[in-house]
């Protein structure tokens, strides 16, 4: 198996851990009186699996990609974000710069 895919799969197995987590613990902490609306529903269970599933496709989204984020190849990168180097003027070594003055008419 190629070797992004099986990268992919890993990924979306950490996502659906992650929503599986985050569902008990919305479940469990009772958040907006979920859990009581869940099982004093007859069609409460639904939306333990609509939660499950529609979270773990925007956890393994969000794993996958940050996944091929940190997949960069530049050895010089320290860790930081990128720099733009400008070129910065030079000054003489006598510390003066000609100023040109146009004149304007009016």
């Amino acid at each position: 198996m190629p070797k992004l895919v099986r990268l992919y799969i890993r990924q979306v197995i950490i996502g659906y851990l992650l929503s599986a987590v985050f569902v008990t613990l919305l479940l469990s902490l009772n958040v907006a009186n979920l859990w009581h609306l869940v099982t004093h529903t007859s069609g409460g269970w639904i939306a333990v699996v609509m939660l499950f599933i529609f979270n773990g496709v925007v956890f393994a989204g969000v794993q996958f990609g940050i996944a091929i984020m940190r997949m960069s190849e530049d050895d010089n990168d320290a860790g930081r974000g990128k720099r733009i180097a400008f070129d910065t003027p030079t000054v003489p070594q006598d510390g003066r710069i000609a100023v040109r003055v146009d004149e304007q008419t009016s």
